[in-house]
């Protein structure tokens, strides 16, 4: 009788469950581009993957690749799009898994994205200046000797950011029940301003309720918990060296620190800038968003005109 009972309460928790998960689905309208522009699609390897362009055509490619998180997407270059697209033919992507390219079922790695990386920049780019944010930016560095681009801007760039792979949390994850309730959890409204308050942003008052929104709205899209499976299990960490890789590039590299970063902090970024020979800037009252934070700092840095290789 007992032993009845416990498997009535399981398969009702997992019924309820269930009804959550597609309470929420259903309020996840479909959602529009974020940024303004030329909505775009780059057929690859089976994927629609999006991006946005903007800015004269004749102009310098630059693009921009987001960072990667549960609510990821190229909406994080807001701030600054519009701006860099007065001097250049500005290009954002959103990463496959992300935003509004296709999110399928692939258990994702980094290197799926680092060869996206490298024939993205070969296909749709002449001689790029090339900006990523966080682990995209080692995603970048990894493929940077098979690509001519002309100089990188790289927003507190990292290798690792989970130790280890648990492919236990992989499987969890991309369950459809439980694994869809827990990464729900994630991302909603409040674990979403906890994430952007705990290590995004220096202060909070700079993340406008429409990016909370929209971060909600895309990770609340099917398949929006694939991709970030495998980032929360470590299996998107890249095995690049970065030092090593930057100090072997003969073209300019600048790297962005907000002075407030802890995931990596600012000592990181000297550690790196001086043992890749490259050039750092820290941006004061900023963490892991400089761009987001400071945005007309740092449109000057990546329009200023970068030192000469030594």
């Amino acid at each position: 009788m007992r032993l009845r009972k416990a498997v009535g309460a399981a398969v009702g928790a997992v019924g309820a469950t269930a009804l959550a998960n597609r309470t929420l689905a259903r309020r996840a309208r479909e959602f529009e581009p974020f940024l303004p522009g030329e909505h775009r699609t780059y057929r690859w390897r089976g994927f629609d993957v999006a991006y946005t362009e903007a800015g004269d055509p004749d102009a310098q490619d630059l693009v921009l690749f987001h960072g990667i998180n549960a609510a990821a997407s190229s909406h994080e270059w807001d701030p600054v799009f519009a701006e860099l697209a007065d001097q250049y033919h500005v290009i954002a992507v959103d990463l496959p898994g992300f935003g509004h390219s296709d999110r399928p079922p692939l258990t994702y790695s980094a290197s799926l994205y680092e060869t996206f990386v490298r024939d993205f920049l070969t296909d749709e780019t002449d001689d790029p200046v090339v900006v990523a944010s966080s682990l995209t930016a080692a995603y970048v560095v990894a493929v940077a000797g098979d690509v001519a681009a002309s100089r990188y801007v790289l927003v507190c760039p990292t290798a690792t950011t989970i130790p280890g792979r648990r492919v236990w949390l992989r499987t969890l994850v991309r369950s459809p029940v439980v694994g869809q309730a827990l990464f729900n959890l994630v991302v909603s409204k409040p674990s979403i301003r906890y994430f952007h308050d705990d290590h995004g942003y220096a202060d909070t008052a700079n993340l406008d309720d429409e990016v909370v929104e929209y971060e909600w709205l895309t990770a609340h899209q099917p398949g929006a918990r694939f991709g970030p499976a495998s980032f929360v299990s470590g299996h998107l960490d890249s095995e690049v060296d970065l030092a090593e890789a930057l100090g072997d590039l003969e073209v300019p590299v600048t790297l962005v620190w907000g002075a407030d970063a802890d995931m990596p902090p600012l000592s990181t970024g000297r550690e790196l800038a001086e043992d890749a020979d490259v050039r750092l800037v820290s941006v004061g009252d900023a963490a892991l968003l400089p761009h987001v934070e400071h945005p007309r700092e740092f449109v000057d840095i990546v329009t200023a005109e970068p030192p000469a290789v030594q």
